[in-house]
C-alpha cells in the first residue's frame, strides 16, 4: 500500500537544490506533498537540507556538465518512480561571470554557457521519457535579462537569451507529447545571490590589469554597486519560492512568467520602447547615465 501511495504522489527534480531559490522552492514543494529530487554540489548541502526537509527531499551531488553524471542521476530518480514518469522537472542550476566582455577570459564564458546552457540542455533530454510518461512540465529559472541584456553582464544574459530561444523551440517540439514549457523570467532576488554576486564582481575588479582598470574600472564600479543595490532591494526568497511553485501548479500552464515586480516592469518596458530608449535604460539601470 505504501509503495501504491508514493506513485501516487507528485513528482518534481530541481537541479541547483542545494542552496539558494532551488533549495527553497525544494522546502515548499515537499511541504506540499511532492516527492523531491534535487541536486547538489556539496555533502553539506544535502546534510543541510535533509535536516530542514525532515528527510523528505533526497539530493545527489551532481554537475550537470557532465554528461555520464547526469545520466546516472536521472537513472537513479526514475528507478525511484517506477512506471510513474517524473511530473516536473525545474531548470534552476546557474553562475553568473560579470565584467567587460573584453576582460572576461574565453574560457569562463565557456564555462557559463555550459552550466546554464548545456547543462541544462543534457538534464531535460535525459528527462524527457520520464516527462513523456506523465505528460508533465519543465518549468525554466530564466531572467528578465534574457530579454533585456545588461553592459558588463554579458555572459548570463546571453546565456538566458539562448534558454529563452530554447524554451520555444521545445514547447512547440514537445507539444505533441503533452509536455508544457514554461520559461520563469527572474529579477533581483534576495534567495542567496546577491553575495555571491558581490563575491564575483569583486573578483573580476581585483584582477583586471592597469590598462584594463584604466578603461572599465569606473564604469564597472558604477555596474557593481547598482547591481548589488538592486539585488539587495529583490524579492525575497520566501516569494521567490512561492513564485515558482505557483508556475509549477498553475492551469493552464503560462508560457513566460515574470518572478518580481522588477522583471514585470523591465519585461513591459522591453514591449514597449524603441532600440535606442532600451539602450538608455540600460545605461541608467547599472549607473552610467548618459554615458
Amino acid at each position: 500500500m505504501s509503495n501504491v501511495m508514493e506513485r501516487k504522489r507528485p513528482s518534481v527534480a530541481i537541479t541547483g537544490a542545494g542552496g539558494g531559490l532551488g533549495r527553497e522552492v525544494a522546502l515548499k514543494l515537499s511541504a506540499k506533498g511532492y516527492r523531491v529530487f534535487g541536486t547538489a554540489l556539496t555533502r553539506d548541502e544535502i546534510d543541510a537540507l535533509d535536516q530542514a526537509s525532515g528527510g523528505a527531499v533526497t539530493l545527489s551531488i551532481v554537475d550537470i556538465t557532465d554528461e555520464r553524471a547526469v545520466a546516472d542521476w536521472v537513472a537513479e530518480v526514475t528507478g525511484e518512480l517506477d512506471d510513474a514518469g517524473l511530473d516536473v522537472l525545474i531548470g534552476n542550476a546557474g553562475i553568473l561571470t560579470p565584467g567587460p566582455l573584453e576582460v572576461i577570459p574565453l574560457d569562463a564564458v565557456k564555462r557559463e554557457f555550459d552550466v546554464n546552457v548545456f547543462g541544462g540542455l543534457a538534464v531535460i533530454n535525459a528527462f524527457l521519457p520520464a516527462l513523456r510518461r506523465s505528460r508533465g512540465r519543465i518549468v525554466q529559472i530564466g531572467a528578465m535579462t534574457g530579454r533585456f541584456p545588461l553592459p558588463f553582464n554579458g555572459p548570463s544574459s546571453a546565456s538566458k537569451a539562448t534558454l529563452e530561444a530554447l524554451a520555444d523551440v521545445y514547447r512547440a517540439e514537445l507539444k505533441p507529447f503533452g509536455i508544457d514549457f514554461v520559461m520563469a523570467q527572474a529579477g533581483n532576488m534576495r534567495t542567496g545571490g546577491p553575495a555571491k554576486t558581490a563575491a564575483a564582481l569583486q573578483r573580476v575588479a581585483d584582477t583586471m590589469t592597469d590598462e584594463q582598470r584604466a578603461l572599465y574600472g569606473d564604469a564597472f564600479g558604477a555596474f557593481t554597486a547598482a547591481l548589488n543595490n538592486m539585488q539587495g532591494d529583490g524579492l525575497g526568497a520566501d516569494e521567490s519560492a512561492e513564485r515558482v511553485v505557483e508556475l509549477v501548479e498553475r492551469v493552464p500552464a503560462p508560457i513566460r512568467a515574470a518572478v518580481g515586480e522588477d522583471a514585470e516592469e523591465i519585461l513591459r518596458l522591453v514591449r514597449e520602447l524603441s532600440d535606442a530608449e532600451l539602450d538608455a535604460l540600460r545605461l541608467k539601470l547599472v549607473g552610467l547615465g548618459d554615458q
